[in-house]
């Protein structure tokens, strides 16, 4: 494989794991807004499913050589931080 393939590869995998990290925040926050709160048990397991999906393909990425595990690690704390934020700001909306 040439190097601008490898490149091309490992950008298309860095996009499409944000992508789906953006999903999940998506999905959480329409989640947040119209069905459930952050302490009912289907919040918490759709939240638990995404997250550990999207831990699976960050994984496989990783051991294909698409991403570096940092980089995996980096989408992954990111989205928690988001989420983070999601769950405080609904939090303190609803005090």
């Amino acid at each position: 494989m040439t190097a601008e393939t490898t490149v091309n590869h490992e950008e298309k995998a860095y996009a499409l794991l944000k992508a789906d990290a953006e999903k999940i925040l998506k999905l959480i926050k329409v989640q947040m807004d119209h069905l459930t709160m952050p302490q009912c048990p289907l919040y918490e397991e759709v939240l638990d499913t995404q997250m550990f999906g999207l831990s699976r393909e960050i994984d496989f990425a990783v051991r294909l050589g698409l991403i570096d595990s940092e980089v995996g690690k980096g989408i992954l704390g990111e989205l928690e931080r988001e989420l983070s934020l999601l769950h405080e700001a609904f939090t303190n909306n609803k005090k």
